[in-house]
């Protein structure tokens, strides 16, 4: 999805095909980096994606896309087509398709204004239909979706079915050819062999198609490959088959010059070529389907958003494509549907089941004003809503857009796979010539066919497709599954370096606690209650603390009328200072009555026992006379002790930061299980409470509001954001926990604890059959064939472990 990096850089994705193997996505990611505008890029094999950063003004889409056919690949374009309406004359047309050339991600558009059709070819990470639709409106026409072709998920499924048909014809010719090799062996002699099966000919006929026909892309590729100066999979699969094809023709042609015999015929090596592709394309196959599986969870989210929308236009009730819906439309939500869009409650009360992004099971009840989400469920009422935010902009597509950018990028472990399979297929190559070199003059004295087996069974056995896959597949399943629980990782270096983390500093306030605190306490010393309310009232109305909010809503419950400020002060980490009604009224801690020289001595021992208890009080003076104190509690949240509780049992430190008080900052620690508590810390001091920790050898993760916290989260190794699914995209932090409670720390620790045990499972597989399985090819116990197969299963053993990170329970 393209979205703003900066003023200058922008961030496009690139659906890509034609890659073998991981040798193929690097060399691709070299091939980007080199282009001038371009400051990163990550290339996904798994996905298939390249995820670039660059700057518009120096380099487009269609350059890094001529980049990536210049290296031997291509890049999957979506169309559409669109009925336009509203265009008088040639100039109309001219205009729609200049306007619609300018949007990012579309490649290519024309105009037909006789048709009254526009022709568009795009990259959907970058611009929907939507978009276009709406680009069309600001021009002052309409469009209207008239075919759209296939999307990226179909391309998938096409080259899927595209390999199965290329697998059952391989198979066909490949039977005849394996069946006379099983023969060979003395403890199958028993089995019934037709003569045909033996001819050279015959062989010959069954293997051709097989070799340049349907195995053509490997010479495609390979070709590509070394035209750009490197080597990738196809180039070892070319070698390999290459070699027992020819070397069985020279044989066939030898033996038909010698006067052929269908009896006699020569040891030839046509089932080794023929059966080798067929393995090759069977793990590929598997490989495909598997890998589907992987954005299992993209799709899982996809899925849940409503596909129609009831609009009011015109005073008129339509139901259009959501796609379709525009900011300030009215839409109509009956009970039972879905939301299609974030917007505000215009009209109608009800309750809605926001689950699917907060994790609260209970309903919550909306009325005029209240915001609502897209893709929640509205419950009872009929609502109108008027959208607020649509297309990419909904909290859902945020929230997709997250979990993509995650699976695309890349962890910081990737890159000792990316740089193994980059030199991997010289090395194997060298190898494989070096064993048949040994093998043909001085273990068998001269046996070109031994020697040439030996060779074959190495190049294939050593295709690092696995190596590639290791990595990706799991951060996609394991980012993917931490989606479906409430966790979204920004990227996939977020999610290796989660597992680190041994100290978790928590913030107090709408963290630990629910953040919705209430007045509980009203102690007014030499002043009537109205008064001291009154006055206490109007200052803090002032203030965004959500301490003050609460006195504030306390009184007003009173019935208290509240005047206005006429001034007001906010003091960090001290309190406020206003003016009302003449009066000079001060509001906060013990620091700040010392700083004005007030006495509030009498009234310690009470504050002391109000905190104790779990209360916030804050001293109140007026015209710098003490004048009495309030009190609020703020309740910890219902999950607040379980969590803690399975962070310890982890092995992690927790630590709780405070602006309040000691005392209250302890009972409230207390009654969360938290040990540890660093009370009385300015907002800027947060930051440094985090450096310390570092400076003592600790990976501390800071768990805040995403606001206030934002410098500890930027300091800390890994900064979590709590949020409500309304704003998922939180700059300051690298993950963010939707559902609000602090059960998601632990769920994210361990998340990404088995995502890192699975990925270096998955590169120790992958390692351990090419490190194996050379020397023993090597050696001479390994055929070919059994060579292809262990190569395809590697990949497809990788894949399927990764898959079990989707069924993950925490």
């Amino acid at each position: 999805m393209s979205t703003a990096q900066s003023k200058e850089s922008e961030q496009a994705t690139l659906q890509i095909t034609g890659m073998t193997c991981a040798a193929c996505a690097n060399r691709i990611e070299k091939g980007l980096k080199k282009i001038s505008g371009v400051s990163e890029a990550n290339v996904n094999f798994a996905l298939e994606r390249a995820s670039v950063t660059f700057d518009p003004q120096q380099v487009d889409i269609a350059q890094m896309e001529q980049s990536i056919a210049k290296l031997g690949y291509g890049t999957v374009k979506e169309a559409v087509e669109l009925r336009l309406t509203g265009m008088t004359c040639a100039a109309c047309a001219a205009r729609i398709e200049k306007g619609l050339n300018k949007l990012p991600g579309v490649s290519k558009a024309s105009v037909n204004f006789a048709l009254e059709t526009a022709h568009v070819e795009y990259n959907s990470a970058q611009v929907s239909i939507g978009d276009m639709q709406r680009k069309v409106e600001q021009l002052g026409y309409k469009a209207f979706v008239k075919e759209e072709l296939e999307d990226a998920s179909g391309h998938r499924e096409q080259e899927i079915a595209r390999q199965k048909r290329k697998f059952i014809a391989s198979a066909i010719l490949s039977l005849p050819l394996l069946w006379a090799m099983v023969t060979h062996f003395s403890f199958t002699s028993w089995i019934w062999m037709p003569e045909l099966f033996m001819n050279p000919w015959f062989q010959l006929a069954l293997a051709t198609p097989v070799q340049f026909y349907i195995g053509r892309h490997f010479y495609i590729g390979a070709y590509k490959a070394l035209r750009n100066k490197s080597a990738n999979m196809d180039v070892l699969v070319s070698l390999g088959t290459s070699a027992a094809y020819f070397y069985s023709l020279y044989l066939t042609v030898e033996w038909a010059r010698q006067g052929a015999s269908v009896h006699h015929g020569p040891e030839l090596y046509y089932e080794t070529s023929a059966v080798l592709i067929t393995l090759v394309l069977l793990g590929k196959l598997f490989e495909g389907l598997a890998k589907g599986r992987t954005s299992e969870a993209i799709k899982t989210l996809m899925g849940l958003q409503a596909k129609t929308a009831l609009v009011i236009r015109g005073g008129q009730e339509m139901s259009i494509p959501v796609e379709d819906v525009i900011v300030h439309d009215i839409v109509i939500v009956k009970p039972g549907e879905k939301v299609p869009v974030d917007g505000e409650v215009v009209e109608g009360t009800s309750s809605v089941d926001e689950s699917m992004l907060t994790g609260e099971s209970l309903p919550v009840g909306k009325q005029a004003g209240d915001s609502v989400i897209g893709a929640t469920i509205n419950k009872n009422g009929l609502l109108k809503i008027k959208a607020t935010r649509v297309g990419k902009e909904t909290a859902l597509a945020q929230i997709i857009k997250v979990v993509e950018e995650a699976q695309g990028s890349k962890a910081p472990i990737q890159r000792v796979a990316d740089v193994i399979s980059g030199i991997f297929v010289p090395i194997v190559v060298g190898i494989a010539v070096a064993a048949f070199l040994v093998w043909y003059f001085f273990v068998t004295s001269g046996d070109f066919a031994e020697a040439l087996e030996k060779a074959i069974a190495i190049l294939v056995i050593a295709c690092p497709c696995a190596l590639g896959l290791a990595t990706p597949t799991s951060i996609m399943a394991g980012s993917g599954r931490a989606a479906e629980l409430g966790v979204l990782f920004k990227g996939g270096e977020h999610l290796e370096a989660t597992h680190r983390i041994d100290t978790i500093i928590l913030d107090k306030t709408g963290t630990v606690t629910k953040g919705k605190p209430e007045l509980t306490d009203v102690l007014p010393v030499g002043i009537d209650e109205p008064s001291f309310l009154r006055w206490v009232g109007a200052a803090e109305k002032s203030s965004e603390h959500p301490l003050a909010e609460a006195i504030v809503a306390g009184i007003a419950a009173k019935g208290v009328e509240l005047p206005a400020a006429e001034s007001f002060e906010a003091i960090p980490g001290f309190g406020i200072r206003a003016v009302v009604e003449g009066k000079e009224v001060l509001a906060g801690t013990r620091r700040l009555m010392a700083e004005y020289s007030i006495d509030a001595s009498d009234a310690l021992e009470t504050m002391a026992e109000l905190e104790q208890s779990g209360k916030t009080a804050m001293l109140i003076a007026v015209d710098r006379k003490f004048a009495g104190l309030v009190a609020v509690a703020d309740t910890i949240k219902e999950t607040s002790q379980a969590a803690v509780a399975r962070l310890k049992d982890m092995g992690i430190e927790v630590i709780m930061i405070t602006g309040d008080n000691e005392r209250t900052a302890r009972a409230i620690a207390a009654q969360a299980g938290i040990d540890h508590v660093l009370a009385e810390v300015l907002p800027e001091g947060k930051a440094e409470e985090v450096k310390k920790l570092q400076a003592e050898g600790k990976k501390v993760a800071m768990v805040g509001d995403g606001i206030n916290d934002a410098p500890a989260l930027a300091m800390a190794d890994i900064g979590m954001a709590i949020g409500t699914g309304t704003d998922v995209a939180m700059e300051a932090a690298d993950v963010t926990l939707m559902r609000g409670d602090l059960s998601s720390i632990p769920d994210a620790i361990q998340m990404s604890r088995k995502t890192m045990t699975n990925i270096r499972q998955n590169l120790f597989w992958a390692l351990a059959y090419n490190t194996i399985g050379i020397p023993v090819a090597a050696i001479g116990l390994l055929a070919p064939w059994v060579a292809g197969a262990a190569m395809a299963l590697s990949s497809v053993s990788v894949v399927l472990n990764a898959l079990r990170l989707q069924r993950t329970k925490v």
